[in-house]
């Protein structure tokens, strides 16, 4: 199979040195792998600002959904009821979770192209006192907007709810400090800005709120609270975990550090998604999402002609060495790009040069 590159928001490209961690066999039992387990764990926790003594990292096998459901089944019990913000397609996921699972939740939904309004939620939380949780996505990569996670942390902190983050596209890519913030609970993937493989996710959660959280869980393998208290006695986790795919991500945790931190990395992340979206809209390509909310993540972009066709286009970047996305939108055509991972300038020039090539052919 030809190789290219992916400018998708994960799974993305990932270094030689990342893949390379994947062709060696390790044993779950093993202490030098439970080691490797306990090492991410706390590579986390310095990543999110975290202190050790008042949070843990507790790492899931499957996708972020995995660590999101895990999170809403384990951590708000049947008296208690979550406010779900909705602005895309990963805020729907979450109000289908809790409706699959059984959660006490209302809904606040905005158009997909604004971010929510901090009035709106005030009064939702003033008109229903019941609500105990607030639950959102920071980056929405269905169109590449960035919520604004201070204003609802700031709200959530005044009345006094517990702060469920999907942050699936935007941790380790866009600097936070989850203790500031007051997160209790903060969920991402292997597979996104730490530049690892699918294969887990990861919940960075307040100690003093997860340890109430025992016996709430509806289902066995979804306990975050049972995983933790697992994983912390020494790095054994609680059944068969990834054993590739978590080597490789300590080793893209090691490269992050090399990088220069999330500081370094967030601003390789706006240098090329700024140069991205400036070289397209000069051959008429503009994006969906304002200026002002736009993530350094993944951009929407409007198909530039009525007759633009995505599939013909995707084959033509495609044979040339890149991998695009589809669009996500049901009522605007649009395609996206995501410039997260092993991707660099000369990269999304030559992405740019591709794309000019196509339209004015």
């Amino acid at each position: 199979m030809k190789g290219y590159k992916l400018l998708t928001p994960g799974p993305l490209t990932t270094t030689s040195g990342v893949k390379k961690e994947m062709l060696f066999d390790r044993c779950t039992w093993d202490d030098e792998y439970k080691n490797i387990t306990q090492k991410i764990r706390g590579q986390l926790l310095e990543i999110a600002a975290a202190a050790p003594n008042a949070y843990t990292a507790v790492l899931m096998q499957g996708s972020g959904s995995f660590g999101v459901e895990a999170v809403l089944m384990t951590c708000i019990s049947k008296e208690e009821k979550c406010l779900i913000i909705i602005n895309g397609a990963y805020g729907e996921r979450i109000a289908s979770m809790a409706k699959c699972i059984g959660t006490n939740h209302v809904v606040y939904r905005v158009q997909y192209d604004m971010i929510p309004n901090a009035n709106d939620i005030k009064n939702i939380l003033e008109n229903d006192v019941g609500i105990t949780h607030i639950a959102m996505v920071h980056c929405e990569t269905t169109t590449g907007i960035l919520n604004p996670i201070q204003d609802i942390a700031d709200i959530s902190k005044a009345y006094g709810k517990t702060l469920i983050v999907d942050a699936m596209s935007s941790f380790g890519g866009i600097e936070m400090n989850i203790q500031d913030l007051g997160i209790d609970y903060l969920i991402s993937s292997a597979n996104k800005c730490i530049q690892g493989v699918p294969g887990f996710c990861f919940v960075v959660a307040k100690r003093e709120k997860l340890l109430k959280c025992r016996g709430n869980a509806r289902c066995l393998s979804l306990d975050l609270y049972e995983q933790w208290k697992h994983m912390d006695q020494d790095g054994k986790w609680r059944y068969t975990s990834p054993t590739h795919v978590v080597a490789a991500f300590s080793k893209a945790l090691d490269e992050l550090a090399e990088e220069g931190g999330v500081f370094a990395r967030s601003k390789r992340y706006e240098s090329n998604n700024r140069l991205l979206r400036g070289k397209l809209k000069e051959i008429g390509i503009v994006s969906y999402i304002k200026e002002a909310f736009q993530s350094p993540i993944i951009t929407t972009f409007r198909f530039p002609t009525e007759d633009f066709d995505f599939n013909t286009f995707y084959h033509h970047a495609k044979e040339r060495g890149f991998v695009l996305y589809p669009g996500k939108l049901t009522d605007v055509d649009t395609f996206r790009i995501g410039n997260i991972g092993e991707i660099h300038k000369q990269d999304i020039l030559q992405l740019c040069n591709i794309i000019e090539e196509y339209v004015r052919a």
